[in-house]
């Protein structure tokens, strides 16, 4: 069964997309988090980190190169964001499409809140 994220990638469902190539696409948070907070995907739909395989080296690459472009877009490169990656349950991952939030427009705060 696809992935939210995946329907989001195919059309099927809409989105404000602000980056797309081969390999990943990228797309505004409908909850945002901060002022900038964009989703970024691999195309191809891989569950978790976990689930990267060697062949997956050129998209997890890419997932960071497109972030650096997105910042530059967005105008926060200069003044800094944050890319968070969750993996499974316990490291607070909800969809199970690997993605990754870039927050920014604003200073984040501290990395993990404590309980």
């Amino acid at each position: 069964m696809p992935t939210i994220f995946s329907k989001i990638i195919s059309g099927e469902l809409p989105s404000d997309i602000v980056y797309r190539d081969d390999l990943v696409t990228a797309f505004r948070d409908i909850n945002p988090l901060a002022p900038t907070h964009i989703l970024i995907v691999p195309n191809k739909e891989i569950a978790t980190v976990n689930d990267l395989t060697d062949d997956d080296e050129r998209i997890a690459g890419r997932l960071f190169l497109a972030a650096r472009r997105i910042a530059e877009q967005e105008g926060i490169a200069q003044d800094g964001y944050r890319l968070i990656v969750n993996c499974n349950r316990d490291g607070g991952q909800e969809v199970y499409h690997l993605h990754m939030h870039l927050l920014g427009g604003r200073p984040i705060g501290p990395m993990v809140v404590r309980h």
